[in-house]
């Protein structure tokens, strides 16, 4: 099931190739995501100690509000770095792609699958604005094609 979405990494980028994985988190962000109280705008993923067997993956700059029954944690902080879990071999491949290919790592959304948060991340290759013209001309004249026909539909 869908929680929250990332709207403007589809827009923003290229998509190439898809993955998921776990993340960190405490039982109040939890709650928090599962109420969407949540953003992926312009958050981003970061590889730290770049060596192939240390390699972590984190997610930087995403926004998770406070549970708001949670108590009263004044430290809390709601956009703080969060560790992401993925086998070593996609680790590998992320960091090695990232580093060589001029691709981005960007989070696409956050899931719940089988009671589990997780985050669906994608290597990804800045659009020109050329290309983000081109998406949006496509986009306008689909929104057009749809209407016609459902006028078309209810004239018979």
């Amino acid at each position: 099931m869908l929680l929250i979405k990332n709207k403007k990494a589809y827009f923003d980028y290229q998509l190439d190739k898809k993955y998921k994985a776990g993340i960190v988190l405490t039982g109040a962000e939890v709650k928090s995501l599962r109420l969407k109280h949540a953003s992926l705008a312009g958050s981003y993923i970061k590889a730290l100690n770049k060596e192939s067997k240390k390699a972590e993956l984190f997610l930087i700059n995403a926004q998770i509000n406070h549970y708001r029954f949670a108590g009263k944690n004044q430290d809390y902080d709601p956009k703080k770095t969060r560790k992401l879990l993925l086998r070593r071999k996609e680790i590998a491949e992320l960091v090695i792609a990232s580093e060589q290919k001029s691709y981005s790592i960007i989070p696409l959304a956050f899931l719940l699958e089988h009671n589990q948060i997780k985050l669906e991340l994608a290597l990804a290759r800045g659009k020109k604005s050329f290309e983000k013209r081109e998406s949006i001309k496509k986009r306008d004249l689909n929104r057009e094609l749809n209407k016609k026909l459902k006028r078309s539909q209810f004239k018979i």
